[in-house]
């Protein structure tokens, strides 16, 4: 897969385009690659992405833009694994926020990138002051295919449109399961392994400290979680027992493991949420807790059933 990091200059092989913020990648997201693939094939083109990075909300209104749910790495993550050829990540800035709608089709996605067929959701907005919709795509005659929003219903309730919105609501709930659903496998997060201040071997549970870049997740507390398959408890948030700079992080002791893994970029699935993360009088009392919440995760994967 090719990544761009901005829209070329020269005219790129004619291509079906899928154009969106993708947050998440949850069932309608992949909806809508699935098509992108299946059109592309059918139609002898390239499939393409165009995202947008930071999202647009984040730009204009980065105090109240709602949590992220996957890193820009993530999201292209995704993208390969669903078969997607070329990714165009546009820089979301003061020049491109300008760009009108009817420039935005003509110059970028006509005279640059060469888009023969394009997929959008029904509620896609584009242009300066999201001027745009998928009515001009038809009045300026591209061959438009807008995907109808992906509904899912959870416990008997009538069934309602997968968002990334629903995600962050389940996320923040600590319901865990609804957001697999939602997501079509667990949610995850992925970074390096980097040194942290030893301090989580310094009270008898060595942890792996993975790089955020997540500044505002969609999810804090401490999780039962797989670290590339492998049985974990983590601890997402400040740690606000330990003195000195609140800054966010994320650590994951791995139970009955004795291996190196600094340096891996690895992938943290959060399966099950084991408490709030909250403030101990002591490091002592800490320890404890540590101690009770590797309990409390040993017992829930227990009680999972293997897959057939």
């Amino acid at each position: 897969m090719q990544v761009f990091r901005h829209i070329p200059i020269s005219l790129q092989p004619a291509c079906a385009i899928a154009i969106g913020n993708f947050d998440g990648m949850h069932l309608g997201h992949q909806a809508l690659l699935k098509k992108l693939t299946d059109t592309a094939q059918a139609l002898n083109l390239t499939s393409a992405v165009m995202t947008f990075e930071p999202h647009p909300r984040e730009f204009f209104t980065p105090e109240s833009a709602p949590a992220r749910l996957c890193s820009i790495r993530e999201k292209l993550e995704h993208f390969a694994d669903s078969g997607v050829e070329r990714v165009y990540v546009c820089r979301f800035n003061r020049r491109f926020a300008k760009v009108t709608a009817a420039e935005f089709m003509q110059t970028i996605l006509r005279d640059a990138l060469n888009a023969q067929a394009i997929l959008v959701g029904e509620d896609f907005r584009f242009g300066a002051m999201r001027s745009g919709s998928i009515i001009d795509f038809v009045e300026a005659k591209f061959n438009l295919i807008s995907l109808p929003q992906v509904d899912l219903a959870i416990n008997d309730v009538m069934p309602t449109r997968v968002s990334s919105t629903r995600v962050r609501t389940a996320l923040a709930s600590g319901n865990l399961q609804e957001a697999a659903l939602l997501l079509g496998r667990p949610y995850s997060m992925s970074g390096k392994v980097v040194h942290g201040a030893k301090r989580g071997r310094q009270l008898g549970f060595p942890t792996a400290n993975v790089h955020m870049r997540h500044e505002r997740p969609a999810l804090t507390g401490v999780y039962a979680v797989k670290l590339d398959g492998l049985d974990g408890v983590a601890n997402l948030g400040v740690r606000p027992t330990i003195e000195g700079v609140k800054k966010l992080s994320l650590e994951v002791h791995v139970i009955d493991f004795n291996g190196d893994l600094y340096g891996k970029h690895v992938h943290v699935e959060f399966l099950h949420k084991i408490r709030d993360e909250m403030k101990f009088d002591s490091l002592d009392a800490l320890k404890a807790q540590i101690a009770l919440d590797k309990a409390a995760t040993r017992e829930f994967f227990d009680s999972v059933i293997p897959a057939a």
